[in-house]
This record gives C-alpha cells, structure tokens and sequence, in this order.
C-alpha cells in the first residue's frame, strides 16, 4: 500500500478505532464531541505501535483522543506565536528564524500537540502563498534560516515541497532550511517509498547549505525498523537530522525511558537536540504536563543513564519571552537561562524563581526578585 493510500486510509473517528481499542459507550459518546473539536487520524502503522491490552500505554496516549481532553485548562497560544505573526502562516520571533506554517494537516493528529488550535482544522493562520513568505525572507537579511512546520510538512506532495526549496535556494542570507517533521515516526513509508523526495533532499542539501529535518521521536517504541529505515534514506540523502522530545506525563516520564530513548536516537543518527516542557496548552495540560521541579529531576536522572553524544539535548520551555533552558536548581531555587529571546537583551541572561510545587510554567511561579534582574557572566 502506497503512503498516499495509507494516509487516506487512516483512523478517522471513534467508530473507525472501536474494533481495535475498546471503549465503552459513555466513552464513545463523550470521545465523539472530543473529535468534533480537535480531530483523531491514526495511520495504520502508528495504530499497529500500539498495546492494545493495556488501557495506559504510551503509545496510545500520544495517539487516541482522551476523556482528559474534555478538560480546558491552559491556553491555545501559550508561546506568544499571535503576537510574532508579521502575515498569515509566517512567524518572526527571533531576528535570525523564519517559521512558516506551511500546512494544518499532519499524517497523526497527536494528543498533546501545541498547536491544537489549528492542526486538522480550517484556520486564517496558514500561509496562503508560499512567494509571499519568501519575499519577506528576502528583504530581511538578518535571517539566516528558516522553518518549515505546520501541521506536517511532508504529508503535502513533492512537487509542492520542491517548489518551496527553489524559492528558498535564491536567497543567499540563508545558510540553512529546516522542516519540522514528525513523518518519519508516524507514516515512515512516506521517506522509505518517494524516491523523488529523497532525490529532491539530495539536490538541496549542499555542502554550503544543508536541510535539517527536526523529528520528535518521543519514546523508544517509536524507533522501529521502518523508522530507523527513513531516517538512514535522510541522512543517505544529505539530510542531517536533530530530534525534539516533549516530556509527557504517562509517556517518557520516566528516567529510564528517557535516558533509552535519547541513547537510542543516537544510535540511528539522529542528534538529540532539545527536551521540551510540556506546554500548558488547552486539552493537554491536564494530563500531560509535569510540575517542572519533577520534570528536571527526570532530565537530570536520566542523564546520568547517558553518554557525551546523548545528553546534548538542552531542556527547553518555549515560553512567549523566548526559548528558557532550565539549567539547575538550588534548594527551593530553580535557575534559567535564555537560550534564544524575543527580546535580544535578554540573550544569555540567567534568572531564578521560587519553586512552587505545582507549577509547570513559568508563568506559575513566583515573581523574580532584585537579585535575578542581574546579567550573569559565567567563564
């Protein structure tokens, strides 16, 4: 079966997945109006990832709608993208990136996705014409790369994906194109089949400016033989390739399981780049966030469990100030740093709150007091 069949063919509906998963009918109703809301598509090969004897499996988690998304806590737009729009479907957050919302539609809808709000919905957000995107690009010399995201990318046809390349490849600024992609762990046959895409990878990741193919593998079940198969086509294909993982309750939280994965990415040639909070986004905040004091705790954990090449990964909160690391804790103090920020004054500032128990997000802890409005110089 083609990838575009099994894309067609995919879980769409409570009704579609009841012979497969069980559910009772209290469940199936109140799962239906979760649907109508935010849409479920499982592909065939993602649904065959799953336990389906056990009611918590991880897999599961992060693929079928749960009765926890009736819960509306958090925000649809916990990181500011509004507020960094400059047109439709093309964002402007920090001086040197360009992120560009090329599609609503993804090969899985995730559960814990952060842009719920849009993804497998009709939505003003996305771009309309790809030349006016790039002609933005072009007259803002500061930007040095740019993100093609979504949605999923690589669920458009080639053709359309070539077209966004050749534009891009007239700009000289650029010296990299990323596209975020969690095709290779959903619908690996989409890289493994399209001989024309990784053609196409190949032409445009040159020497002097390469494509980079951010993934989101977020647990060691997701490294199969098919995906491990379309991410060797990538980098066969010049295609370098840097991993996300969202840490998720009832999914990598555990120290062990995250230490497995991070080690296992390595081992296919995949860069563990960040581990990202949760955010604290409507229908997923309620049943994937952490509190982030234990959240650290795991990373930390877990990167005793690594080697040099496996704890690159930074731990990220990609809040509407900007990218924070949080980098250490100190009694009843956790401390921050701005990896990237919205604001450049903000770059490289180290700053510490209170921890709170509870508090999964910055915006949940206390204020900062006088001695954290300090830049911080460490040798």
């Amino acid at each position: 079966m083609t990838w575009e069949r099994q894309l067609e063919e995919s879980f769409r509906s409570i009704k579609d997945l009841k012979p497969h998963l069980p559910f009772t009918p209290s469940e199936r109703r109140k799962l239906d109006s979760v649907v109508e809301r935010h849409p479920v598509c499982i592909p065939s090969y993602y649904l065959s990832l799953i336990d389906k004897n056990d009611p918590n499996d991880p897999i599961r988690a992060m693929a079928v709608p749960s009765l926890d998304e009736l819960n509306l806590l958090g925000s649809y737009d916990t990181s500011g993208e509004k507020d960094n729009t400059k047109m439709p479907g093309l964002q402007h957050k920090y001086s040197q990136t360009a992120l560009i919302l090329s599609t609503n539609r993804c090969a899985m809808y995730c559960r814990h996705c952060f842009r719920k709000r849009l993804v497998g919905l009709s939505n003003h957000e996305l771009l309309q014409r790809f030349d006016d995107a790039a002609e933005y690009v072009k007259k803002h010399s500061e930007i040095n790369n740019v993100l093609i995201s979504g949605g999923d990318p690589l669920v458009l046809p080639t053709k359309i994906i070539a077209q966004f390349l050749e534009m891009l490849s007239d700009i000289d600024h650029l010296a990299f194109i990323r596209i975020g992609s969690r095709i290779p762990v959903t619908l690996p046959d989409r890289i493994i089949e399209d001989d024309e895409l990784m053609n196409l990878f190949a032409r445009h990741s040159r020497k002097d400016r390469r494509i980079y193919l951010v993934s989101q593998f977020n647990h060691p079940r997701e490294i199969t033989e098919k995906s491990t198969l379309a991410i060797d086509r990538l980098l066969r294909a010049g295609v370098l390739v840097n991993n996300q993982t969202v840490l998720l309750k009832g999914v990598n939280d555990a120290p062990a399981c995250l230490a497995e994965l991070q080690n296992a990415l390595v081992g296919i040639g995949v860069n563990p780049y960040y581990v990202f909070q949760c955010r604290p986004v409507k229908r997923v905040m309620h049943h994937f966030e952490l509190p982030l004091h234990r959240s650290f705790e795991i990373v930390e954990q877990a990167r005793t469990m690594l080697n040099g090449h496996s704890k690159r990964f930074k731990f990220i909160m990609s809040h509407r100030k900007g990218k924070i690391e949080i980098v250490g804790r100190n009694g009843d103090e956790m401390f921050f740093k701005f990896h990237q920020a919205r604001n450049p004054k903000n770059m490289g500032r180290f700053f510490s709150r209170k921890i709170d128990a509870k508090a999964g997000w910055l915006d949940n802890f206390g204020e900062e007091t006088a001695h954290e409005l300090r830049s911080v110089c460490i040798a």
